[in-house]
This record gives structure tokens, sequence and C-alpha cells, in this order.
């Protein structure tokens, strides 16, 4: 059988999937491979090409070209506007009543849709779902199942600790009057989440492992490699929250002083990490 065909026997979700890509030739064909490898495939994949300047597009367009026509949509755009404004152009593309978002150097587990959308289609009042993630090496097999499946409901506390939804867990109703804050090239996906959740809309989690990043979350390279910028958006994001009356002064502050103790953690973990790869080399 060609992996490439849509199954006639499955229902396709109503979603459509937004990947915001920049310079990824060499992972987002991975990346759509396990969108495609879905055991309920989302409707569409929405690859919005971030003005690369490279191979970046051509490879997304043949990538878009080894499945069935139209299942795949490249978008260009026009300038580098950073991964806030890639996925408002695929939110605004997209033509399903759900929308999923996937980063492309990451990929999902073959039952992330079907179990989400299982969760949704039983409460449509929920705004997002999402679920864990774990890092692993690229091509390494995924992690199984871990019976019961449990859904927790994401309350506002939770969002005053830390980032709860990974970008490439999410899955969010498409008329939710919010988007990405194109100011924002850091933890931008953080700050539209808690608006999400401190405006009252109710948001939830799944308790399995959906999803896989291929490379450390922070100091390994790319925008998270630098963590004095990536703590000092964190803080903008805390007083945009304030600003706009979603948070306290006491939560505020509050989530400020968990901040600072994960920076401190962040920094000892990365000194170890160091640490232990200059011993290994």
């Amino acid at each position: 059988m060609n992996p490439h065909r849509h199954p006639q026997d499955s229902a396709i979700a109503p979603v459509s999937v937004v990947i915001p890509c920049y310079r990824c030739a060499d992972t987002i064909a991975a990346s759509v491979a396990s969108v495609a490898a879905q055991t309920r495939r989302p409707a569409e994949v929405i690859l919005v090409d971030d003005a690369s300047g490279d191979s970046t597009l051509d490879a997304l367009h043949a990538v878009a070209a080894a499945y069935p026509p139209g299942w795949v949509v490249v978008i260009a755009a026009a300038a580098n506007g950073g991964p806030s404004r890639a996925r408002n152009l695929g939110w605004e593309r997209a033509g399903q009543p759900y929308i999923a978002f996937l980063d492309a150097d990451d990929t999902w587990a073959p039952q992330k849709i079907a179990l989400q959308m299982q969760v949704l289609e039983a409460d449509p009042g929920l705004a997002l779902v999402s679920h864990r993630m774990a890092m692993i090496k690229r091509g390494a097999k995924g992690l199984p199942l871990r019976p019961p499946v449990r859904i927790t409901a994401i309350g506002r506390r939770r969002f005053l600790l830390n980032n709860p939804f990974p970008t490439a867990s999410v899955i969010l109703r498409r008329d939710l009057p919010f988007r990405f804050n194109e100011r924002f090239r850091r933890v931008e996906d953080f700050l539209l989440w808690a608006e999400i959740g401190f405006s009252g809309y109710r948001c939830a989690k799944l308790n399995q492992v959906l999803a896989y990043w291929h490379k450390p979350t922070y100091g390994a390279g790319g925008l998270s490699a630098d963590l004095d910028a990536m703590h000092r958006a964190g803080g903008e994001v805390r007083r945009e929250l304030l600003r706009r009356g979603l948070v306290t002064p006491a939560e505020h502050w509050f989530a400020r002083s968990i901040g600072i103790v994960r920076r401190t953690r962040r920094r000892v973990l990365l000194a170890m990490r160091s640490r232990q790869t200059g011993v290994a080399s």
C-alpha cells in the first residue's frame, strides 16, 4: 500500500495542520510524514515558508507533490516575520474547524489526532487540547501509549507556573478570537495559550506522549539557545498579561518568582550538560 495515499476506510479529521518553515529542507519531509501516518489523518497540511532564502521553498513543493493533490498547501511569505506571523498566515488559510500546530523539526505519534479529536468531539466547548511531549533521537522508535488515557482540565493557576502546552501538542478551535502576537519571536506560543486560558476558555491536556522533539528544548541552538533572551521574553509575556488585565498584580509577582527559580534551574542543567559533553569528547 502506498503510504502517501489517503486510506479509504479511515475518517478524515476536520483539522488543518499549520507548520511554519524556516530553512528546514532537511527535516520537513519527516514532519509531514508523521502527519500522513496518523491513524486519523487531518484534512489538510499548510506549510508556510517564512522567507527562508535557501532551498526550503523547493523542498516544501517537493513534499507537497508526494501526497494527493491539495492535501499539502504551500504558502510563501513575502518577508521573514518569525514563527508568529507564519502561523497566523497558516491560520488565516486554514479551512477546517480545528487547527493543529507542528514545528518543522518535530514529529507526531500516530495516535495523536485520533485521541485529541475524540476528546474535542465529545466536548465541543473545549477551546484547546494538548498532550505531553518527549525528546527522542531522530529516527528512533516512539514511546508506546500508557493506558489509561486521561484528560485533565488546565486551569488558571497552572498557567502561572510555566507553559503547559508545547506548540506541537496543541489542537485548538479555529474560531477563537485570538492570534499569535507578531511582536514576539520567543515564547509567543505561551502568550497565546495564556490569553486563551486567562480569558476564560476551557483547556485540557492528555496524559500521553504524542509528539517528539528531536533536539533539546533549550540551550541547543536556534532561538531557544539564548536563555537570557528566552527569560526576558517570558517577562514581557507576564507584563503583557498584566497590562491587559488578564492577571492580577499578585498573580504577576507570583509568576515572576516562579520564573526566577526556573531560570536558575535551567542554568544549572545547562552547565551540567556542558560539562558532560566536555568529558565525552
